[in-house]
């Protein structure tokens, strides 16, 4: 899809006409509309679109619906229904009421565009420069800056889980990359053992059975670092993200004495040892699922969780709106205290650094 920018155009007669009509006491996208504008402009999303190709919907559109489709907690479906339903949606994106809508998919692709440009504050950034040409963000006002936990969407998982869903999910992606290497080097076992979800087996039961087979697992693992590591491997297989995650776990959890060849070439078992937990290096450094390599587990307070701390930097003056000014989100190993200058560095290149502020709770 290729960016044509459009004209944008006031809200449609009717549009208007039955907006109000349904709302005669106003409406927060009504507001929102008449107050703030469009926000965006198609322009502003230039670099994210090729030159050519077949025209695509306009992008200040698709930012919108991204808001309040997050504003309303909706999924994709259900926010381009209420594109083709919503009058209120109408009025916000100068919409006729005979206006279609358009298919769902075209919302995960715009935000696979704001991520691999790496513009995803871009929406943010808009709506402050838009309230600062408003009078309503003034610079060097009062600010304060909240943190909070962010669950990871992920299954938390035991030790014995993880090292197992880490390579069950390593050879799933090897089989999607590169195929026929993986099928030449890959046991036949290995079909049955790592076929299906860890969560959907049955784990050995008694201490005995579940060393046995975290250890299997391990020389498994090792197995395929190993064959990573042949010369006639190619190239962009080891620089795979799970490749990575899978060695990463690997070292935390096991250890392998020096020596002893490896796991195809020595039927010595005892080579790989799965660590005890007092052996383990600080929770910190964990990864806790393949699926999401950045998420750490923390404990604070009276809370334990799995995933990020985000901060929440926004204006607090008594006599204007409050508005957010900033978003920071670490890995959940990452304490407050390290937050506070990349966050102030941050306002500072904006030109919304406070004249007071609060710190992060």
């Amino acid at each position: 899809m290729s960016l044509h920018p459009h004209v944008i155009t006031p809200v449609p007669e009717d549009t208007a006409r039955v907006a109000r009509a349904a709302f005669p006491k106003g409406h927060p996208y009504l507001t929102c509309r008449d107050a703030l504008g469009t926000i965006f402009q198609d322009e502003d999303f230039a670099a994210l679109f090729p030159a050519w190709g077949q025209p695509g919907l306009p992008p200040w559109r698709l930012a919108l619906v991204t808001l309040m489709q997050f504003r309303e907690n909706l999924a994709d479906r259900q926010a381009a229904e209420a594109v083709r339903a919503r009058i209120d949606w109408k009025y916000l994106l100068s919409l006729e009421l005979t206006d279609p809508g358009f298919d769902f998919s075209v919302l995960s692709e715009f935000r696979d565009r704001l991520l691999a440009g790496s513009a995803e504050a871009l929406l943010l950034d808009k709506l402050l420069e838009r309230c600062r040409t408003l009078g309503v963000l003034k610079a060097r006002g009062q600010q304060r800056t909240d943190s909070t936990h962010v669950l990871a969407a992920i299954r938390v998982m035991n030790r014995l889980e993880l090292v197992a869903e880490t390579l069950r999910a390593t050879l799933n992606e090897l089989a999607t990359v590169a195929p026929a290497w993986l099928q030449a080097m890959a046991p036949l076992a290995w079909y049955e053992r790592y076929g299906k979800r860890i969560e959907d087996t049955r784990l050995p039961q008694g201490q005995a059975s579940r060393d046995a087979y975290a250890q299997m697992v391990g020389e498994d693992g090792f197995a395929l670092l190993d064959a990573l590591e042949a010369a006639a491997t190619p190239e962009h297989l080891r620089a795979l993200p799970l490749i990575t995650t899978l060695r990463q776990t690997w070292q935390r959890h096991y250890e392998r004495a020096s020596g002893e060849g490896t796991a195809q070439s020595d039927p010595a078992r005892s080579s790989v040892h799965f660590k005890r937990n007092q052996a383990l290096p600080p929770a910190a450094e964990a990864i806790e699922s393949p699926y999401d390599a950045d998420a750490r587990y923390r404990h604070k307070r009276d809370t334990s969780w799995t995933g990020y701390m985000v901060h929440v930097s926004e204006t607090c003056e008594p006599t204007a709106p409050h508005l957010l000014t900033h978003v920071h989100t670490t890995p959940a190993s990452v304490h407050e205290a390290q937050c506070t200058t990349p966050i102030q560095q941050a306002l500072k290149n904006n030109d919304l650094a406070p004249r007071e502020g609060t710190g992060s709770v």
